[in-house]
């Protein structure tokens, strides 16, 4: 608990959401930065955390990524840090903290009921932990931690038809896309995910059948994709040892690598499986 705070974003007055007028966050690194979901702090003109002692400190925004709807605040005096875990595994035991409806911290356990969700509709970059722990506006920001107290997902979403309150389908971008995210803003101040030059579609095609994928159906010359000996038409089933069901898996599994890397790539050309290596640079190094 000592390792989550209230995150309290000043807002203009035409701005305020009564909704969710406080958020959550977590303390990483070295006890002076953290962590949370963008749209917490997203148009803030201050931000104060309140640690769970109750001590009112103030924060600085160091940057946020749109991709992802992460962001890294900056605390002058050192908290208690967060130690991440690995990825989650489906059925494991999980606990939310956060600062629900801005009542403050509260905890609420549940299971992993979803690893590697992406194509949620959320970002554009989603690598999500789906729980059925509890979770209501406020604890965007907040700990998905597993039974050793460790981080498996910071909250980003609750999927909701009727209302912005929990039905038991609710998301945490994974430990390892958050960390890395993270890291990267504090190196570089941004998050540059590696560029493949692929552009990718569903397979297979509406009303079809077949054995789920992204399709390629157009590459960049001379990108890595190109490089690699992808062609158009390869059905991409697996990057790593991730399954690939959609454009939505593949560029998660890509986001997470910090380039340059290589990363092997299995598909399915003319029904027959094929095995490249894509060797993935930063995206201002792509020369087209």
């Amino acid at each position: 608990m000592t390792s989550v705070v209230s995150v309290l974003p000043l807002l203009p007055a035409r701005e305020v959401r009564s909704e969710e007028p406080e958020g959550s966050g977590v303390v990483i690194g070295d006890g002076r930065h953290v962590l949370t979901a963008r749209h917490v702090v997203d148009g803030a003109t201050a931000i104060h955390v309140r640690t769970a002692a109750g001590d009112i400190v103030a924060a600085t925004l160091v940057g946020g990524d749109p991709l992802t709807d992460l962001a890294v605040l900056a605390v002058d005096d050192a908290l208690p840090a967060l130690a991440f875990a690995g990825d989650a595994a489906l059925g494991e035991d999980v606990c939310a903290i956060g600062n629900a409806f801005g009542l403050g911290l509260t905890v609420a356990c549940g299971v992993v009921s979803g690893v590697h969700m992406a194509g949620v509709g959320f970002n554009p970059i989603e690598d999500f932990v789906q729980t059925d722990a509890a979770i209501n506006p406020g604890v965007s920001g907040g700990a998905l931690v597993d039974e050793e107290g460790r981080l498996v997902g910071l909250v980003s979403a609750i999927f909701t038809k009727t209302s912005d309150a929990n039905i038991g389908v609710n998301f945490a971008v994974a430990a390892p896309l958050a960390g890395h995210v993270a890291e990267a803003i504090l190196e570089a101040g941004a998050f540059h995910p590696p560029r493949t030059g692929a552009r990718l579609a569903p397979w297979p095609a509406p009303g079809e059948t077949g054995r789920m994928a992204a399709r390629v159906f157009s590459l960049e010359p001379g990108s890595p994709a190109d490089r690699a000996g992808l062609r158009e038409g390869d059905q991409i089933v697996r990057v790593g040892d991730r399954r690939i069901r959609g454009p939505a898996d593949y560029i998660s599994a890509v986001a997470r690598i910090d380039a340059p890397a290589e990363l092997a790539v299995e598909a399915v050309r003319d029904g027959e499986t094929i095995n490249v290596v894509l060797r993935l640079m930063a995206e201002a190094d792509i020369k087209n």
